[in-house]
């Protein structure tokens, strides 16, 4: 039997397929990871051992009888801890709804749950999704498995689905991005991680932070993997009324075509300055390796900061993280995590016309972007301008967002995935951004620099 640990999902799906491995092998394998590294690495917040066992002997029954749903059957995932399952325990991250239990599943899970794949827990999160570096004061932080020895940020918010597939607990997870939040896990992980665009996955029974910027997309080890997911959980859905103006596309039908002839903007100038050396060496390396398969990348400066992009993302999320959580964080006697009260409390005084200007000044600002990006296919940037910092250096009052707020502010679509090491042994992680509802061709353009590269077959010693 092959050692499932750090095996993708295709590789998974293959081994089902050829009779190498079954879903109860898999599951087994999963459990006993999480059983032996989540004491330390506290990915999890809970895990659903009997349901999962019971849930791969079916898969296992319904695949040798000759039903195989399609490549996800058997397939195990854990789910961001915002996102409910009826009758379970949804916490979002907050003490305060520690006995929360979900009134409905998500229209995510149960697209997942009927392509066969087997939801093996939830995993932690920043509390209220409100927090790019993966800290949680009293639901416990996930510890970044590439370094043992000194706790590092995981990212966030999505900071248990990012530690629970690097660390091989999990071959992918379900992460929600409102200004960085499955993009900043999956760089500080070293995985690959979709953000999808507002309107293409249903954000029902997810709970909210900005319904303006929220979008769900899944955390892998491979670009492929992503696809495979993505393929699963976007399209139409009534519970979601944003999700019925677009058709559903198909990753697959271009993802290994290659990318000679296309043209990639390569951000360069000033935004770049705090870029760290390793981060900026990766990034730089690769361009050298998407123009040697033949795109045509050209430098590319924004057409204003990247922070004027992420003040008008942030006072979004302020005014309607408020809306929804206000009332909580606004109640001193509340076990609120200190660091998130005041980031939800800045939305306490934006007034209605300043959020409309925000609204508004997002939509003048996509015209403007669109336009400087002309022709090209796509934007390459770093994920984040460094590897992961030790938690000790965070501050708790700034954010990692910088190079990812952007993309929600514009309505883009982005995926993250490795692109080196620092000299630490941390990864470096490049950031493919394309137009809103063009997820095929960031996917694209990821496939190909990924069968190029060995980046994503690296992983923590543990």
């Amino acid at each position: 039997m092959a050692d499932p640990t750090f095996m993708t999902v295709h590789e998974l799906s293959a081994a089902i397929t050829d009779g190498s491995l079954t879903s109860a092998d898999i599951v087994e394998c999963c459990l006993g990871r999480i059983a032996a590294t989540d004491e330390k690495l506290h990915a999890f917040v809970t895990v659903y051992a009997d349901e999962a066992r019971q849930a791969a002997k079916a898969a296992d029954l319904a695949i040798g009888a000759g039903h195989r749903l399609g490549p996800l059957h058997g397939i195990p995932i854990a789910l961001k801890d915002i996102i409910d399952m009826e009758g379970r325990v949804t916490t979002g991250g907050s003490m305060v709804w520690r006995d929360r239990i979900s009134p409905t599943t998500a229209t995510v899970a149960q697209r997942l749950i009927g392509a066969g794949m087997i939801v093996i827990g939830k995993t932690h999160s920043v509390e209220f999704a409100m927090g790019g570096w993966g800290t949680n004061t009293h639901m416990g932080t996930p510890w970044n498995p590439w370094d043992l020895d000194t706790p590092r940020t995981p990212g966030g918010s999505s900071s248990g689905s990012g530690v629970a597939v690097a660390a091989g607990m999990v071959p992918a997870a379900i992460g929600t991005d409102t200004g960085g939040s499955v993009r900043l896990p999956a760089s500080y992980c070293g995985l690959a991680g979709l953000k999808t665009t507002v309107g293409r996955v249903s954000l029902h029974g997810i709970l909210p932070l900005s319904g303006t910027l929220d979008t769900p997309g899944p955390m892998t080890r491979s670009v492929e993997d992503a696809a495979l997911i993505y393929d699963v959980i976007q399209g139409p859905d009534p519970q979601w009324p944003p999700t019925l103006a677009h058709y559903d596309e198909h990753p697959f039908t271009k993802m290994r075509a290659g990318v000679r002839g296309l043209r990639l903007a390569a951000l360069s100038g000033a935004e770049l300055d705090g870029v760290d050396a390793a981060t900026l060496a990766a990034f730089e390396a690769a361009q050298e390796i998407l123009s040697g398969l033949g795109a045509n990348i050209t430098p590319f400066e924004m057409p204003r900061p990247f922070s004027e992009f992420a003040g008008i993302a942030g006072r979004i999320i302020g005014a309607e993280g408020y809306r929804h959580v206000g009332a909580l964080v606004d109640t001193p006697n509340l076990p609120v995590d200190p660091h998130v009260r005041p980031r939800i409390q800045l939305g306490q005084n934006i007034k209605a016309h300043e959020y409309l200007d925000a609204l508004a000044e997002k939509e003048a600002a996509k015209v403007e972007f669109d336009a400087a990006l002309g022709d090209f296919d796509a934007l390459l940037l770093p994920s984040t301008e460094s590897p992961a910092i030790a938690l000790t250096e965070v501050d708790e009052g700034g954010t990692p967002a910088l190079f990812t707020r952007a993309g929600n502010c514009l309505d883009l679509c982005a995926l993250s995935l490795p692109n080196g090491f620092s000299p630490g042994g941390l990864p470096t992680s490049l950031q493919i951004a394309c137009r809103g509802y063009d997820e095929a061709m960031a996917i694209r353009i990821g496939w190909a620099y990924e069968q190029a590269t060995d980046w994503h077959r690296q992983h923590p010693e543990i």
